[in-house]
């Protein structure tokens, strides 16, 4: 199985470690092409307006000054475009991919990207509690158990339009609960705050603070976690309101 691995961290995150680990336990054929730098928050954004470079790190390990969206069609389309992958792992984030926010998500989208291109994708996410540990987020539990996770969802029936999305709670990896199945939860609060500062020459800035408020939603990727369980997401990027198909087709009669 030929694997390629992604992020929206940066090719020297910390959590794309983790991923590779994950990886060179299923296959030994792997790809990194990643963004060269952080890309937190740019969701499945495309760069258009300038051109991108290419760094090669190693063998079939590359950089691209880009979004997580450019590196995956760097890859595919360049890089790969003589042995395409079999499999797109994205993550594994520094930090939870749960409800409404996986559409800011870069990691996310990455692995939309690679569905959108026909290849199974997973995004993996790490999520912790405490604010302001930069790249001393702990990964253990993502560590000890996303092989187990991965190698299940490779026996899963191939969906078309689809990706999965995995978080893993913010507890040690012996006091996992399970792994849930759930379904796209919603934050009562998303990007809540503005943080207002002033820069050294006294210019004002404004910074977007994280404050989320998460209701009992039962069934849902926010509960799971909550309850100490690995949740398990299955997305697709069709964004068609179905139920609202019927009642415009009839307004534009």
């Amino acid at each position: 199985m030929r694997i390629l691995l992604t992020n929206d961290d940066g090719v020297h995150a910390p959590g794309l470690e983790v991923l590779l680990k994950i990886a060179r336990a299923i296959s030994d054929d792997i790809w990194i092409v990643a963004p060269s730098e952080e890309q937190s928050g740019t969701g499945h954004s495309l760069t258009l307006t300038r051109p991108l470079r290419i760094r090669k790190h190693g063998h079939q390990h590359f950089s691209v000054t880009g979004t997580p969206t450019d590196a995956v069609m760097m890859a595919v389309s360049h890089l790969m475009k003589d042995c395409k992958p079999d499999l797109v792992l994205s993550g594994v984030n520094r930090g939870a991919n749960l409800g409404e926010h996986v559409t800011y998500s870069g990691t996310v989208s990455a692995a939309m990207e690679g569905a959108i291109s026909g290849i199974r994708s997973i995004a993996l996410s790490q999520v912790y509690r405490k604010e302001g540990m930069g790249d001393e987020v702990p990964f253990g539990c993502a560590a000890v158990w996303g092989e187990r996770v991965v190698r299940a969802l490779l026996k899963a029936p191939e969906g078309e339009q689809m990706l999965v999305n995995v978080n893993f709670p913010a507890i040690e990896p012996s006091e996992v609960q399970g792994i849930r199945v759930a379904r796209q939860g919603f934050h009562d609060m998303g990007l809540a705050h503005v943080i207002e500062g002033k820069d050294p020459r006294g210019y004002r800035y404004y910074w977007f603070g994280l404050d989320t408020s998460e209701a009992e939603q039962p069934g849902t990727d926010l509960e799971a976690i909550n309850a100490g369980y690995i949740s398990v997401t299955p997305l697709h990027y069709d964004l068609t309101h179905d139920g609202s198909m019927a009642g415009l087709t009839e307004l534009f009669k």
